[in-house]
C-alpha cells in the first residue's frame, strides 16, 4: 500500500463527478463573441482593435496594461461589431470586445518551435504573450508568477479537482497527457527547478497510473493524495505534498514554491510549442441539464449556447453555478460569456428555505478549517465592526474562503459571506 499524502480537517461533500468518462467534446462556434478585457486578476487589457476591423482566430484584441494583467485574443474570425461595457460571470460591466463572427475557422494545430531551443525566459516571453492564466479558476497572470521574487526549488502541479461535479482537469490529464506532460517540463525549465510533483486525488486512479507510466525515468513525481475537500487549494496542497507550511499572509513562494494547475500547463504547451494564445479552454457543463458534458468552448461563447448544447435545463433547475458549487458563483443570467477562468458550468435546482439560528459554540466550524482558523469567530467582529481585529487577532485574510465551515455549520450561520464583507472592508480602508 503507498502512503496517501493528506491535510488535516476539510470535508467530503458529494463528488457527482457526473461527465468523468465524457470525452471531451468541441462546443459550436459561437456566432458573436463577447470577450471582456478584463477575465484575470489584476488590470484590464486595452484595446487594440476598432470597431469594423476585421480579427481572425488568436489574433491579439488587448493588450496587457500592467505587471499584473494578461493580454487577450480573438477567439473567432469575424468583424469587430462594438467595444463597451457588457455584462460578465460577475455581474460586472467590463469593456468587451464583441465580434460576429463570419467564418468557422479551427487552426490545425502545428508544431511550430523546438522547446530545446528556448531559454527560461524566452518561455516567459511567449507565456505573456499568450495571455495565459491560472485555469483552475484564480485567473492570476501565468508570466507573473513564472518571475518569481525569491529563489524558487519546487514546481507542483495541480491534478486535484477537488470541487465537486467538476471533471475538465481530469478529461484533460486522461486525453492529452503527452502535452500536459510536455508543458510541465516547459514551466521547470522557465522556473530553473528539478524538483516537480504532480498532485491527483485517488479518486482518479485512471488519470494516477497514466501518469505514473508516462512519467518514467522522468524527474516528475506523481503524488497520490487523499480525497477531501479542499485538497486542491494551493496552500493545502503545498502542505500536504511537501511538508512546508505557508506562512499567515504569505505566499507559495515564501516557501520556495510555485503551483501550476494541469490545464495552464497544456495551455502553456499549446502556446510555447503550437504558437497557440488562449483562446479556448475545457468546461464542466453537468448537473441539472439533460445532457452534461465535457466541452471545448471558445472565450466569448454565450453561456446559454452551452446550455443548449447540452440539451437544455431539465425540470426544476433553479440556479447555475459558474465554477463549483463550493466556492463558485451564481450567475445572474446565462446571457453572459465564456471566460478564461470558467471551470464549469452547473444547473441545481432549487433550495428549501433554509432557516438560519444562532452560533451554537459546537466548534464545528473549527474542526473542518484546513488553515486552523476559528471560523464562529467572523461573524460576531462583523457584527461588531471590529474588522482590524479580525485581521491582526484572528488572521480573517489567512482564510481561503473554500466554505468548508459553513458546509458543516448545523446553524447555517453565513460564516463565509461575513468574511467577504470583513476582507473588503479592510482593502477598502487600506489596512489590507
Amino acid at each position: 500500500m503507498k502512503p496517501l499524502f493528506k491535510f488535516r480537517r476539510g470535508v467530503h461533500p458529494p463528488y457527482r463527478k457526473l461527465t468523468a468518462s465524457s470525452p471531451i467534446q468541441r462546443a459550436k462556434t459561437p456566432e458573436v463573441a463577447v470577450i471582456p478585457l478584463k477575465q484575470h486578476a489584476g488590470a484590464p487589457a486595452q484595446p487594440v482593435v476598432s470597431p469594423k476591423e476585421s480579427v481572425s482566430v488568436g489574433q491579439l484584441i488587448g493588450k496587457s496594461s500592467a505587471f499584473i494583467s494578461a493580454n487577450v485574443h480573438s477567439s473567432v474570425t469575424g468583424v469587430v461589431k462594438e467595444i463597451s461595457p457588457m455584462p460578465t460571470p460577475s455581474g460586472e460591466k467590463v469593456l468587451s470586445v464583441v465580434i460576429e463572427t463570419t467564418e468557422d475557422e479551427t487552426p490545425e494545430p502545428k508544431p511550430i518551435r523546438n522547446p530545446d531551443e528556448l531559454s527560461g525566459e524566452e518561455i516567459v516571453n511567449i507565456i505573456a504573450e499568450s495571455g495565459i492564466v491560472g485555469m483552475g479558476g484564480a485567473g492570476f497572470p501565468t508570466h507573473v508568477k513564472l518571475k518569481p521574487p525569491k529563489p524558487i526549488d519546487t514546481l507542483i502541479i495541480n491534478g486535484c479537482e477537488c470541487e465537486p461535479y467538476l471533471t475538465g482537469d481530469h478529461r484533460l490529464m486522461l486525453e492529452k497527457p503527452d502535452e500536459i506532460i510536455q508543458g510541465i517540463e516547459l514551466l521547470m525549465k522557465a522556473l530553473n527547478v528539478r524538483e516537480c510533483y504532480i498532485g491527483i486525488e485517488d479518486n482518479k486512479p485512471d488519470a494516477i497510473k497514466l501518469f505514473e507510466e508516462k512519467l518514467r525515468g522522468r524527474p516528475i513525481k506523481v503524488v497520490e493524495v487523499k480525497t477531501k475537500y479542499p485538497q486542491g487549494a494551493e496552500k493545502v496542497l503545498i502542505k500536504s505534498i511537501t511538508g512546508r507550511e505557508v506562512p499567515v499572509g504569505g505566499l507559495p513562494l515564501d516557501v520556495g514554491v510555485v503551483v501550476q494547475n494541469v490545464g495552464t500547463a497544456h495551455a502553456v504547451y499549446e502556446a510555447v510549442i503550437l504558437g497557440k494564445p488562449l483562446y479556448e479552454r475545457v468546461v464542466t457543463v453537468t448537473g441539472e441539464v439533460n445532457e452534461p458534458k465535457n466541452l471545448l468552448v471558445r472565450i466569448g461563447t454565450p453561456i446559454s449556447q452551452l446550455i443548449e448544447e447540452c440539451g437544455g435545463y431539465k425540470e426544476g433547475a433553479a440556479r447555475l453555478i459558474m465554477g463549483g458549487p463550493m466556492m463558485g458563483i451564481a450567475l445572474f443570467s446565462d446571457e453572459v460569456p465564456v471566460i478564461k477562468t470558467t471551470t464549469g458550468l452547473i444547473a441545481l435546482p432549487g433550495s428549501p428555505e433554509v432557516r438560519r439560528y444562532p452560533c451554537i459554540n459546537c466548534g464545528t466550524c473549527i474542526d473542518v478549517c484546513p488553515m486552523g482558523l476559528i471560523p464562529k469567530m467572523f461573524p460576531i467582529l462583523y457584527e461588531k465592526g471590529r474588522f482590524q481585529e479580525a485581521a491582526e487577532e484572528f488572521d480573517v485574510m489567512n482564510c481561503m474562503e473554500c466554505g468548508c465551515c459553513e458546509y458543516e455549520c448545523p446553524s447555517r450561520v453565513p460564516i463565509v459571506q461575513s468574511i467577504r464583507a470583513i476582507k473588503s472592508r479592510l482593502r477598502r480602508e487600506g489596512k489590507r
